[in-house]
C-alpha cells in the first residue's frame, strides 16, 4: 500500500464550493492526481474543542455551520459514511502519546472538512474522521498531534489539515475585496515566508510562525486556521514539504496548500496547480 502524504489546504469562504477560483480548480483535480486513501482523517479549523475529539459515528452529517448565504448552500450535503473503527484507532494513537483523546459519536462534518472534500472527492465515498484542534493549545501541542496520527499514512489514510494561510475575516469584512482582488503585501509577506520556511524544512521557525513571520498577528488575529497547518506539519514526517498551490480569494485569504510526506511526493509535483511560472 502506498504511504499517503499529510497535506494542508486553505478552504477559505464556505462558496468555495460553488464560485469559480484557482483554489477551487486545484482542489477539483487534487483527488483525481491522489491514490485513492483507504479513509480520510481531516482536520478543520471549525471543530474546537479542549480535549482532542474525533467524529466516530457511522454515518456523520453534514454540518452547514455558516449564515448569510443562499439556500444552494444550505441544500448542500456530504453523505460520506464514518469509520468508526479508525476513529478509536487514531484516538488509542493519541492516548499513547500522552494526549486525552475521546470520540463523539454525534458530530458531524463542518464546511471546513465537507467544503474542500466535495471538490477533491466529489462521489463522497471514502470514509471520513473529523479531527477537532484546541485554540486553548500551543502550535507545538498540535505539531505533537500530527507526530501521534502520522503512522497512520503508512495504512493508506490521508491526513488533511484545512484551515487557511492567512485568515483576518475583520479585514475582509471591511475591506473592499472582491473574490478576484490582488492580495495586499501584508497577505503576501506571510504566505511567501511561510512558503520559504516550508521549503527549507524550518520546522523551528514554522512552529513559531504566528510569533516570526512578517505580519503574521495580522494575517492570523485568531489562531483558529493556521493550527490545522502544524498538525499537517507534524503528520508529514521529516522531510521538506511542497506548495503545491498559490492563489488568493478576497484579496486577504492566501489559498496555498501543502504537502508533507508521501510516496506521491514525485507525481504531484509534476503537475501545474496554478503555481506562478518563472
Amino acid at each position: 500500500m502506498t504511504q499517503q502524504p499529510s497535506l494542508f489546504i486553505s478552504h477559505g469562504a464556505p462558496t468555495l464550493v460553488l464560485d469559480a477560483s484557482p483554489a477551487r480548480d486545484f482542489l477539483e483535480r487534487l483527488g483525481t492526481q491522489l491514490e485513492r486513501p483507504k479513509a480520510i482523517l481531516i482536520i478543520s479549523a471549525h471543530f474546537d474543542a479542549r480535549n482532542p475529539t474525533l467524529t466516530s459515528g457511522a454515518a456523520p452529517r453534514t454540518i452547514h455551520d455558516f449564515g448569510g448565504f443562499g439556500p444552494e448552500m444550505h441544500a448542500m450535503q456530504y453523505p460520506a459514511p464514518g469509520d468508526p473503527e479508525l476513529a478509536e484507532r487514531a484516538a488509542a494513537m493519541l492516548r499513547a502519546s500522552g494526549l486525552d483523546a475521546v470520540t463523539d459519536g454525534e458530530r458531524g462534518l463542518d464546511h471546513g472538512a465537507w467544503v474542500p472534500l466535495k471538490l477533491a472527492y466529489p462521489e463522497a465515498d471514502i470514509p471520513v474522521v473529523q479531527l477537532s484542534i484546541s485554540m486553548n493549545q500551543s502550535p507545538e501541542w498540535h505539531y505533537r498531534l500530527g507526530q501521534a496520527i502520522a503512522p497512520l499514512r503508512d495504512e493508506g489514510v490521508l491526513i488533511i489539515g484545512s484551515g487557511g494561510t492567512t485568515h483576518n475575516l475583520r479585514a475582509f469584512f471591511t475591506g473592499s475585496y472582491k473574490i478576484d482582488s490582488d492580495a495586499p503585501e501584508w497577505v503576501t509577506l506571510f504566505s511567501e515566508w511561510v512558503a520559504e520556511k516550508v521549503a527549507a524544512n524550518d520546522r523551528g521557525a514554522l512552529i513559531e510562525a504566528v510569533e516570526q513571520g512578517p505580519m503574521a498577528r495580522q494575517n492570523h488575529p485568531s489562531m483558529d486556521h493556521i493550527l490545522p497547518f502544524f498538525v499537517a506539519l507534524g503528520a508529514g514526517g521529516e522531510g521538506a514539504g511542497e506548495r503545491l498551490h498559490q492563489s488568493t480569494t478576497y484579496g486577504v485569504l492566501a489559498m496555498d496548500a501543502y504537502r508533507f510526506g508521501g510516496e506521491v511526493a514525485a507525481q504531484l509535483s509534476s503537475l501545474d496547480y496554478g503555481l506562478p511560472k518563472d
